[in-house]
């Protein structure tokens, strides 16, 4: 069973009342973090397989912030004939980042407009949903409701998130500073505000290193994630587990798909 929710920090990304072009500059940080280091990319393989167990080729991506690092994930998962093709959401949507990435994939990245909670995905999005460095944000009540909002919908689902270290927060604490200074120019879309709450009021940096710790005090376990999964009741094959990356830091994940699946792949 699940147990109750404990007091956690908050993360500033969170908070409705934050400044939007904060917020987006924290995202862009973060997927400029991923498009060159590819941390994800031993995710791949797991990815693929859950998708060939749900029998989908399409993929709705949940709380995608800027985008992640979906621009890699769909680099490396069409790699054959057939082409799978991604559609981001996120509470707080970021249209420009979105935008740059449709047009940069050609169309085999597209997003929804409009707000989209992660707990009550409207039924006109179909597709095997995912979640990339943003299980972490939900409490295990609402990490429950969005596992089964999967669930109930039929759909598959995949949760990837970091793993607890204490080198994680180090990691943070260090390369971030430095990655904000010599980064921050090369981060797109450009925006003045950028600049000015980087280097001059250093805002975006501050507000994005506080979230980065919180959030590695926030990961759930491998065992966690496949508690919270069957606690979310449907007839569902789960798998959890960790890969690690070329860096040696641990990716966590969770794999879900319904179990009528298994069977229909092998009749």
């Amino acid at each position: 069973m699940v147990s109750e929710n404990k007091k956690r920090f908050f993360e500033f990304e969170d908070l409705a009342w934050f400044p939007c072009f904060i917020r987006e500059s924290m995202t862009d940080y973060l997927r400029f973090v991923f498009r060159f280091s590819n941390l994800y990319s031993p995710v791949v393989p797991l990815l693929k397989n859950a998708l060939e167990k749900s029998q989908s080729i399409s993929i709705v991506d949940l709380c995608s912030g800027s985008g992640g690092p979906v621009e890699q994930i769909i680099s490396g998962l069409n790699t054959g004939k057939e082409k799978t093709t991604i559609t981001l959401t996120d509470k707080y949507p970021s249209i420009l980042a979105w935008e740059r990435l449709k047009i940069a994939s050609g169309n085999t990245i597209n997003y929804v407009k409009e707000p989209v909670d992660a707990c009550n995905v409207p039924k006109n999005l179909k597709g095997f949903r995912t979640v990339f460095s943003g299980f972490h944000h939900f409490d295990k009540n609402t990490a429950t409701a969005v596992i089964k909002n999967a669930v109930d919908a039929g759909e598959g689902i995949a949760v990837f998130d970091g793993n607890k270290s204490i080198l994680m927060i180090l990691d943070i604490l260090i390369l971030h500073p430095l990655g904000f200074i010599f980064l921050t120019p090369f981060i797109g879309p450009f925006r003045i505000s950028r600049i000015i709450f980087t280097y001059l009021i250093p805002v975006i940096p501050f507000c994005t290193i506080w979230d980065g710790i919180v959030s590695v005090l926030r990961l759930y376990s491998e065992e966690q994630m496949l508690s919270i999964a069957k606690n979310a009741g449907g007839n569902y094959t789960w798998k959890s587990g960790t890969v690690k990356n070329k860096f040696g830091m641990k990716i966590t994940y969770l794999l879900g798909w319904r179990e009528e699946m298994n069977q229909a792949i092998h009749n």
